[in-house]
């Protein structure tokens, strides 16, 4: 579905890579919390990656969060995954709340 961003059930799913990896799943959880006081966030663990984009995909979600080995042991970035084009960039968590203002208030 393709809800506009102000109107989505969820604005934004935070998906680690993996969900075996506890750095991964620890980094994600408190990026999930943080989201969770201002934004409808969704968590999902179960399944490949590919597959959960899809599914967020068919409930509209405009944007997910991956939580990747990059984010935890190089720069802190996460990689944000836009629904209408499937583009993705690395922002900073900053970058990313900044972002999530603009688009949705």
């Amino acid at each position: 579905m393709k809800f506009h961003p102000r109107v989505a059930p969820y604005k934004i799913a935070v998906l680690p890579l993996l969900k075996n990896k506890p750095e991964l799943v620890c980094r994600a959880r408190t990026l999930y919390h943080k989201l969770q006081r201002k934004f409808n966030v969704f968590w999902d663990t179960s399944g490949a990656i590919g597959r959960r984009y899809r599914r967020m995909d068919e409930i509209g979600t405009p944007w997910c969060v991956t939580i990747d080995f990059d984010t935890v042991e190089k720069d802190g970035t996460v990689t944000l995954r836009d629904r209408d084009t499937t583009e993705q960039k690395r922002v900073t968590e900053e970058e990313l709340l900044a972002f999530l203002d603009d688009q949705l208030f």
